[in-house]
């Protein structure tokens, strides 16, 4: 990584080694410092970033692909204004072509859709450009190093909330709420928050412990159709992340949570015993 204007909130390139793309993080308000660089004038593809108007909204995310990136990021200055930063991603050795960057925005956008973290502010759904077979074998593996880095810059777009492999599957791995008021819910810790499952039921009424802050949350995920009532249940239509166990027990229940202790797994172990005997074996020595 390399800081362009010294200063860490400023444009930044990004390289792998043996890797022929290029990435280029770009504040909005940078934009125009990019004119006298040659190498933004030609094709990308590229993500815009912004955040939410409220709190509980998913963070916002077009994505685009230009044969001339400077050109096109200064009409999104004048034409879009949700977004803060931008990434952009191109060839150190020139070779993508219009064909090229067609498929990677469309798999690039197919990736973000299936993730479902971010809100994609694109009207419509990027078309598929028709490349050769060693071309495609040679994009996918261009698209993957894009993945990659946008993780590293800290854009999760690309990742998936709730992981869907096999090993975290397991029964093992997840958590427990089934309490009054309907609240029969499954969660699983990850690396940047607690995820509660589509499918959890929550608690149809709230007590008057619940925290104004959490109660304002709960509706608000109820107006935005996150939590549906359905049969006299109220259900989480898809995973959702909560920064904290304790926020995700509230919601569930519908009264003020301590999530270290509500969330328990399949044997009833509570979630704060199960962190400290983590803690506890990694400290073992052999």
């Amino acid at each position: 990584m390399f800081l362009m204007d010294a200063e860490p909130n400023g444009r930044m390139i990004c390289e792998l080694s043996n890797w022929t793309g290029k990435a280029y993080r770009i504040p909005r308000n940078r934009v125009k410092d990019c004119s006298s660089r040659p190498e933004l004038k030609g094709t990308a593809v590229y993500l815009l970033f912004g955040k939410p108007e409220s709190n509980d909204g998913k963070l916002l995310v077009y994505i685009g692909e230009a044969e001339n990136i400077y050109n096109r990021l200064v009409q999104h200055v004048s034409e879009k204004d949700y977004w803060n930063e931008a990434v952009v991603f191109i060839s150190k050795d020139e070779n993508l072509n219009k064909a090229h960057i067609k498929y990677l925005e469309s798999r690039l956008y197919e990736a973000a859709v299936l993730a479902n973290r971010y809100e994609i502010k694109n009207s419509l759904t990027p078309t598929k450009s028709s490349i050769s077979e060693n071309d495609q074998a040679e994009m996918e593996e261009f698209a993957e190093y894009i993945k990659m880095l946008i993780n590293v810059m800290g854009f999760k777009v690309f990742e998936p909330i709730h992981s869907n492999q096999a090993k975290d599957n397991k029964e093992d791995n997840f958590l427990f709420i089934n309490a009054a008021r309907g609240a029969n819910a499954k969660g699983q810790r990850t690396s940047d928050g607690f995820v509660v499952l589509g499918g959890s039921e929550i608690a149809m009424l709230t007590a008057a412990s619940l925290p104004n802050g959490i109660a304002k949350l709960r509706q608000a995920l109820i107006d935005g159709e996150i939590v549906l009532e359905t049969n006299n249940k109220l259900t989480f239509k898809d995973d959702y992340l909560f920064n904290s166990p304790s926020a995700a027990a509230a919601v569930v229940m519908g009264r003020s949570a301590n999530g270290l202790l509500e969330w328990k797994d399949k044997s009833g172990k509570t979630l704060k015993d199960i962190e400290y005997n983590e803690i506890a074996k990694a400290n073992v020595r052999p």
